[in-house]
């Protein structure tokens, strides 16, 4: 299993554009992976699991997942400003 630990670099967290950017991309995968932070997990395709974690910025997730490049990529999305896009 793939794993890698990412600091969230939306400045609003991971909450409503976020999570659906990083939902969005992880249902495109087609693979299941897992965000963890603290004791909770999300599905990484569901933005209403993702926005449940709870995250802000600075906090570190936990990506996790069976194929490495679908791990990666949600990874770095979640590492990047999302809220800073349009």
């Amino acid at each position: 299993m793939a794993q890698r630990v990412v600091t969230v670099g939306s400045k609003v967290g991971l909450h409503a554009r976020p999570a659906a950017k990083v939902a969005e991309v992880a249902e495109e995968t087609g693979a299941d992976i897992l965000l963890t932070f603290g004791e909770e997990e999300a599905d990484a395709a569901s933005i209403l699991e993702i926005m449940a974690l709870g995250a802000m910025n600075g906090d570190e997730i936990t990506v996790s997942g069976d194929d490495e490049t679908a791990v990666n990529t949600v990874a770095d999305l979640i590492a990047s400003d999302l809220d800073g896009e349009e």
